[in-house]
Formats: structure tokens, C-alpha cells, sequence
């Protein structure tokens, strides 16, 4: 009777620890991806969002096809506001998409300290850190598109939009992922707490 509980406890220990490394793996690769797909977007496509032959929008070009010279033309600041486009908040947007790029990197080192530690409170900052890059990120991408919506037609997105949108993806997962993992932690700790007053003597 008493081997068969020792064989239960230890069985259940061992899921407890099994579970607690694949939501930390978890954390980790959904943390290297949103990286990942930073880097693409911001340094690899160099912050564009339409790399087309005709036409290059981005945070730092904004190119369209000249017909007469038959080439593609890149507009300067003044060309810009002349068209309506509002340079501050093209700046503003700017820093907010870029700033999550340097944010992501600091998170990416927290998060491997964290699993290193085995510091079970850092996951509460875990969960709001994603929160609040995707709410900047999306911010910025919003008032960039806002600003350039009517020379954008969806179908010209290419690499670099499409990685931002799986950068605010895998920071949703993030959020998600640390929230289980902050509910399993409360769920595990009322669970040890309930086999240690079975495990206590009962007074006669």
C-alpha cells in the first residue's frame, strides 16, 4: 500500500517536471522566433513592407514607379508631406516598431535566466513584457499604415509585413504560454500543500 502511494507521488513529481521543462522549451523557442522574425522584418528586409519591383514601402524608403522615367522613384521628406504624409508620425512609428526589436533582444537574455535560475517569479514579468511590445508593436505598425494605407494594396505586402504579423502571433503564444504556466505553478503548489497534510500524523 505504502510502495504503491511512494510510486504514484514519485509518477507524479516526474509529469510535474516533465510539464515545467516543455512549457520552459516553449517559452524559449516562441521567444527565438519572435527574434527571429524581428530581425527579418527590421534588418534582412531592412524595415520594408512592400519590396516590390514598382513599388518599395517601408519604414525608412518610400519608392513608386515613375512612368516617365521608367524606373522606381524614391520620395524625399518634403515629397512625402506634400503628399499628406505626416513625418512625426512616421518617426513616432518608426521608434516603436524599432524599439521592440532592442526590447525582444533583452527579453530573449531574460528568458534563458530565468530558465538557467529556475526563478519561477520571473515568469510573471515573462508575461507582461509580450504584452507590451505587442501593444507598441502594434501601435507602430497601425500609424505606419495609416499614414501610407492609400498607396498600400494588400496584395503588396511581402516578406516583411508577414514576419511582423508572426512576430505579434508568437508574442500572443508567449502570453499564453507564461499564463498556463503561472496557473500550473499555483495548481501544483495547492496540490504539494494537499499530499503534505495527508502525509502529516493524524493525533489519536
Amino acid at each position: 500500500m505504502v510502495a504503491g502511494e511512494l510510486t504514484g507521488t514519485r509518477m507524479g513529481l516526474l509529469i510535474q517536471r516533465c510539464t515545467e521543462n516543455l512549457l520552459h522549451m516553449l517559452i524559449l523557442l516562441e521567444t527565438v522566433g519572435t527574434f527571429a522574425f524581428m530581425s527579418y522584418a527590421l534588418v534582412y528586409e531592412t524595415g520594408n513592407l512592400v519590396n516590390l519591383p514598382d513599388k518599395r514601402i517601408g519604414f525608412y524608403n518610400f519608392c513608386l514607379w515613375n512612368d516617365t522615367a521608367a524606373e522606381l522613384q524614391c520620395l524625399d521628406n518634403k515629397q512625402l508631406q506634400a503628399m499628406g504624409i505626416s513625418l512625426s508620425e512616421i518617426a513616432l512609428a518608426r521608434v516603436c516598431v524599432y524599439s521592440c526589436l532592442v526590447f525582444i533582444l533583452f527579453h530573449l537574455v531574460f528568458v534563458l535566466t530565468v530558465n538557467c535560475t529556475g526563478q519561477r517569479e520571473g515568469w510573471k514579468i515573462i508575461c507582461i513584457i509580450p504584452l507590451i511590445k505587442m501593444i507598441v508593436l502594434s501601435a507602430g505598425l497601425g500609424m505606419f499604415l495609416l499614414q501610407t494605407s492609400q498607396w498600400i494594396h494588400p496584395s503588396d505586402f511581402t516578406g516583411g509585413f508577414l514576419a511582423l504579423l508572426g512576430t505579434l502571433a508568437l508574442l500572443l503564444l508567449q502570453i499564453l504560454t507564461a499564463t498556463v504556466y503561472l496557473s500550473w505553478v499555483k495548481y501544483t503548489h495547492m496540490y504539494k500543500s494537499h499530499l503534505n497534510e495527508e502525509a502529516l500524523p493524524t493525533k489519536i
